[in-house]
């Protein structure tokens, strides 16, 4: 063979490689995401997942498809996304009560949040809102608890180590407030109780009672965090009149297997940043009462672990064991 014929024979060569190498990256870019949720259609986790998917999708230029994987208190959301490929393939939309919570309230789990997930980045702050039926005589936080430490107050929550549930014990140690846990199964029954005055106050997340708070079948009382709500301006959080240590966020925030390659945990973070930036989807989610709130997965690992000791000492301290 000839020089020159040697000399096609590699142009080709290279010229397929490049081509086989271009396709391999198109392909990944356009192969579709999964984002994994633990809890059923319909409620507010899934609601913000929705939310944010399509346009999540656009600025990966890949389809992310929501898909619904209930049970087990997240349990088997997170195990199906550590056993997934570390690729990025598939991702898992959260509230912080499957990795911060889980941790302390099940001895024996089967998985580890902080060794056995890879953080992308942090995507709502929900921070806990005390509501009352509309006949309750509480007006605010100093109200509600000056009568609690006078009377027995029974707080419904949806379910032991619940958010709600340890947002109550939070308060009832900050106040040394007679408060009784009463747990239903899921926030929903929890609220409808409240309503008809069967139990007398509830902690949850404010995109879960603002419609009924705006039908005035809820009396909205304190925040339990550092800043009053923007959805709900005139109601004072705990820590303005004094009570510190209540403050409680069921934060949502997106995760993947262990071992994903740095740049494809970088490319995904970008693209969540950019997506909370877009207009429409903030105004929905805020018109929700979720407040968008991005981060680092470095930022998001911190939380993690802060949010994982706090909820672990709570559950220890106060003997909570799960449903």
């Amino acid at each position: 063979m000839n020089k020159f014929k040697t000399f096609k024979l590699l142009s080709r060569l290279v010229g397929v490689t490049v081509l086989t190498v271009a396709s391999l990256n198109t392909f990944a870019q356009t192969k579709s995401i999964r984002m994994i949720v633990a809890f059923p259609p319909g409620g507010p986790v899934d609601f913000v997942a929705r939310s944010i998917s399509e346009t999540l999708g656009k600025e990966l230029g890949q389809a992310v498809i929501v898909e619904n994987k209930p049970g087990a208190n997240g349990i088997i959301a997170a195990e199906y996304v550590i056993k997934s490929p570390p690729d990025g393939s598939v991702i898992w939309f959260t509230s912080a009560g499957a990795v911060a919570i889980n941790p302390g309230l099940y001895p024996k789990l089967p998985y580890n949040p902080i060794t056995d997930l890879a953080p992308i980045s942090l995507v709502s702050r929900n921070d806990e809102l005390l509501v009352v039926n509309p006949a309750n005589p509480a007006t605010g936080p100093k109200d509600f608890v000056a009568n609690a430490m006078k009377q027995r107050t029974t707080m419904a929550s949806s379910g032991m180590g619940s958010v709600p549930h340890l947002a109550s014990a939070l308060l009832g140690d900050a106040t040394k407030a007679q408060l009784v846990d009463v747990p239903y199964k899921g926030a929903a029954p929890a609220i409808t109780d409240v309503m008809a005055g069967h139990v007398d106050a509830f902690f949850g997340d404010v995109p879960g009672l603002i419609n009924n708070i705006r039908a005035g079948k809820l009396k909205p009382i304190a925040m339990a965090a550092d800043q009053r709500h923007p959805l709900l301006p005139e109601i004072k959080t705990f820590k303005e009149i004094g009570i510190e240590g209540v403050d409680s966020d069921n934060w949502y925030a997106l995760f993947t297997a262990k071992d994903t390659p740095a740049a494809e945990i970088a490319r995904l973070n970008q693209a969540v940043i950019r997506t909370l930036n877009t207009e429409s989807v903030k105004q929905r989610l805020l018109n929700s009462g979720t407040l968008p709130a991005s981060s680092s997965p470095q930022q998001l690992g911190e939380l993690l672990k802060k949010d994982t000791n706090k909820w672990a000492r709570v559950i220890r301290e106060k003997n909570i064991k799960p449903d």
